[in-house]
């Protein structure tokens, strides 16, 4: 039986496939894509499917400069599937969608169904539409319909989860389009976000991420400026949740009163993750990002004299239009002193649609590569050096799955620290899940992950991991025909290093 024959072999249910491209909020909105396909009858392609799915959905990015051309190639790719296939459907959302509505099926006519940031709801329906109809359906909504968190969730992972607290941005960054793509802010009820994490943790998740595309804006909408602290310490108060992370802070929003609940917050954890984007204040004002070198410096300052073990990291730009050595020279000077643990770096690229895009004094390629190996340089040089200072510490580490490569050879597992940093430990004689919590010594230090080669101290069975092995035995016990497919289960990776937060941050 060839795979495509497997993925339509039980009754004719039908399969599906999502494909995600960007930041944290599309890796969200796509598990609420996989939720509304399952509460609709589908069942997910097996790992690998490769296109072999009866609906693949792109869920696209705008970001980055030739997404387009990406996603094209990749539908290019897809079109004699489809006409091999018949009943096969492919749809495209996302903020590529959403940007380029009128061209995605004149450019690539066996698309099916096109829908935008505002309308993943819609997705079963269009797809019957098309179906029936037999022709392609776009449909693009102007402000969103429904607040995401409304619909159904088929989570990545049985012991972490993200949890929307608002949409959209306010901020006007003249390098990225994602305002304009996302709408205006809009907040949710807190009492809607604490009854999704009482619920999630009743289902056995120990980890939440609160996520915005500007988080620590929230109460803007509102109108409560202390609002998102408050929803820390409420946070806090969760019987059951362990560890709460957020992203992305804007540093134009980080006030002290947010600083003193993470201090004070037992299950926040000590881990800030700001985007700083250039180290240079003329730079910073053609960037429109409201702040200024010591402005950011302060905040780094404020944050450690108060949680003195915490991991920061940064999103870094190199290359932004009519930057000089000499602004370049001020980016480098704030990593040496904010002394990040890990920087996600990008070369500027326009972004079409942007205010950027058409700035003079465009730097040329060269320059930005010289710039940009001269900055991961010195970011490794400080990752490594402050990785090494976690040599000899005694850490919890939340156990994970997928996020060794390694660990099958080297005969060890893999957990993040309170920190997020990534720690590979030697396996201990107990079964260990991913959701448990193992206490370890920390024996080495490399750059991007430390080592734990001692025999593991303490194994502490949790909820997490309960839910975590209910959940892959369910899996495992399906009928092969149906074909769910085991998902990646791990914490939600805490910045892509694809565009995190969707560079509005």
């Amino acid at each position: 039986m060839s795979s495509i024959d497997r993925s339509q072999s039980v009754g004719g249910t039908r399969t599906y496939e999502v494909r995600t491209y960007g930041c944290q909020m599309n890796v969200h909105d796509s598990e609420r894509l996989s939720g509304l396909l399952e509460d609709a009858g589908y069942v997910r392609a097996p790992e690998g499917a490769d296109g072999d799915a009866d609906v693949v959905v792109f869920n696209t990015c705008a970001v980055r400069e030739n997404a387009d051309n990406k996603l094209y190639g990749n539908l290019g790719h897809l079109a004699p599937k489809k006409a091999s296939r018949p009943g096969m459907q492919i749809a495209v959302g996302g903020c590529l969608a959403q940007k380029d509505r009128d061209t995605i099926v004149k450019r690539a006519p066996w698309v099916d169904v096109v829908f935008g940031t505002h309308n993943i709801g819609k997705l079963p329906v269009l797809l019957e539409r098309a179906r029936v109809q037999e022709e392609a359906q776009v449909e693009i909504a102007e402000s969103l319909e429904a607040f995401p968190s409304t619909l159904p969730t088929r989570r990545e992972s049985a012991y972490a989860a993200w949890v929307s607290i608002s949409v959209g941005c306010n901020n006007t960054c003249t390098f990225c389009i994602v305002p304009a793509l996302r709408g205006k802010e809009k907040d949710r009820r807190p009492g809607d976000i604490l009854a999704e994490v009482e619920a999630l943790v009743a289902e056995g998740v120990s980890e939440i991420t609160l996520l915005g595309q500007n988080v620590n804006a929230y109460g803007s909408d509102i109108g409560d400026r202390e609002a998102f602290s408050k929803l820390l310490r409420a946070c806090g108060n969760i019987e059951g949740l362990e560890r709460v992370r957020f992203t992305s802070p804007h540093p134009r929003d980080f006030t002290d009163d947010v600083i003193t609940a993470m201090a004070e917050t037992p299950n926040a954890m000590p881990q800030l993750h700001m985007p700083l984007q250039s180290g240079s204040d003329p730079v910073l004002k053609a960037m429109r990002r409201s702040y200024r070198q010591e402005r950011y410096l302060g905040i780094i300052e404020k944050v450690r004299a108060a949680i003195p073990h915490a991991a920061i990291t940064t999103d870094i730009i190199v290359g932004f239009p009519g930057e000089t050595e000499e602004d370049f020279e001020q980016t480098l000077h704030v990593v040496r002193e904010a002394r990040f643990a890990q920087a996600f770096t990008f070369q500027y690229s326009k972004r079409p649609g942007t205010p950027a895009a058409e700035m003079e004094n465009q730097i040329p390629k060269a320059v930005v590569q010289e710039r940009y190996e001269r900055l991961v340089a010195l970011q490794e040089e400080i990752s490594w050096d402050e990785n090494k200072k976690q040599v000899g510490r005694t850490l919890e580490l939340m156990v994970a799955e997928g996020e060794g490569r390694k660990d099958g050879a080297t005969h060890r597992l893999s957990g993040r620290a309170p920190d997020n940093r990534l720690v590979h430990f030697t396996k201990p004689e107990q079964e260990v899940r991913p959701g448990d919590v193992v206490t370890v010594e920390i024996t080495y230090a490399a750059p991007h992950h430390l080592l734990a080669e001692g025999a593991v101290l303490d194994v502490r069975r949790t909820r997490a991991g309960d839910a975590w092995e209910k959940r892959n035995t369910a899996e495992q016990a399906k009928p092969a025909g149906v074909l769910l497919g085991l998902p990646k289960i791990g914490v939600p990776e805490p910045q892509p290093a694809v565009a995190s937060g969707c560079g509005c941050d």
